[in-house]
């Protein structure tokens, strides 16, 4: 038998048996709002995405950390050093030592000058001399050790810190290389992970913050929330952030599947148990008058309509046609 044949056979089989298809229940079908989704890739991202820079110039002697490693906040990932502070911080001493001798002499010329003027042999004016000698030996050493603070915090700063908890993900420089203030010495990723999207620019009047986003996954489908839109629009592309629960962490920049509601359309619909398939054909059971009749159709796309199983009906059905949402055979 061909198989033209073989279809027909079988719809007439289906007419037949029709007849003793109670239907536990029938409804005018008529087109619904159904949304329509936007297949695009997300990227799994870091919330913040920081460089630990160097604050100060020098030779990277040290770094602790490799790429996928995980840092706390305020960590030393490495370290810079600059001899030349070294040097400034021994000439600076050198200084205070001098100062130092000088102001004790001075000191001791003021007790001397004090016991002179007690005796009426010194003058006062003279007296006042070593005093102002002596305030201005201590000025300048109070300056000069603050001087030193001042390097001694350069020198600290050659500690590079972790500006964020997270992990690291790239490192850039190594061990044994001059860098300039302000020179990122690592990445850290941290605050935890999100969805970011690049969707076309059609779409963006479509997007609103709070739509639900379906994300396909091996396990299976779960949902996340549109939480940001950007309004710089890039290379044509609209960017959006989702948040999503338990994200995986592995690996920043994995791309997953994402699903974007882009609108809404009226579709035909009939819940997924109505079709019945014989033979590789799809069959739907209509009410005609008194008599029930199995329609040939074509049927489209599967989607979830107020968490029941719809199927949209591209032809086959019209609109007011009575459809057996439930039968059973005998």
């Amino acid at each position: 038998m061909r198989p033209a044949s073989h279809a027909r056979a079988a719809v007439f089989g289906l007419a037949l048996t029709a007849a003793s298809i109670l239907p536990a229940f029938a409804e005018p079908l008529a087109p619904i709002p159904v949304t329509e989704w936007k297949a695009v890739y997300g990227r799994i991202e870091a919330r913040d995405r920081i460089p630990a820079r160097a604050r100060l110039g020098g030779t990277l002697v040290s770094v602790s950390v490799v790429e996928g490693d995980t840092v706390t906040e305020g960590q030393v990932i490495a370290e810079v050093v600059d001899e030349k502070l070294g040097f400034q911080l021994k000439a600076t001493d050198g200084q205070l030592d001098a100062l130092q001798a000088q102001l004790e002499n001075a000191k001791s010329e003021l007790a001397r000058g004090e016991e002179l003027l007690s005796r009426g042999v010194a003058t006062a004016q003279r007296l006042d001399a070593l005093r102002a000698q002596v305030d201005a030996l201590t000025g300048q050493i109070e300056a000069t050790r603050a001087q030193r603070r001042v390097i001694e915090q350069q020198a600290a700063e050659g500690s590079v810190l972790s500006p964020v908890a997270g992990r690291v993900l790239d490192v850039p420089v190594a061990a044994g290389a001059v860098i300039m203030p302000g020179e990122p010495v690592a990445e850290i990723g941290g605050g935890g992970v999100f969805l970011r999207l690049a969707v076309p620019e059609r779409h963006a009047t479509a997007l609103k913050e709070g739509d639900t986003i379906e994300i396909e996954e091996a396990a299976g489908k779960r949902e996340g929330k549109l939480a940001r839109i950007y309004p710089l629009i890039e290379n044509g592309r609209v960017v959006a952030d989702v948040e999503v629960q338990n994200l995986p962490e592995g690996f920043f920049d994995a791309r997953v599947l994402v699903r974007l509601p882009v609108g809404q359309r009226l579709a035909l619909m009939v819940p997924a148990e109505a079709i019945h398939t014989q033979s590789g054909l799809d069959f739907v059971a209509v009410r005609s008058g008194d008599k029930t009749v199995m329609r040939a159709v074509v049927p489209g796309q599967h989607q979830e309509v107020d968490g029941r199983a719809m199927v949209e009906i591209i032809s086959g059905l019209a609109a007011g046609d009575d459809v057996l949402e439930g039968a059973n055979h005998e």
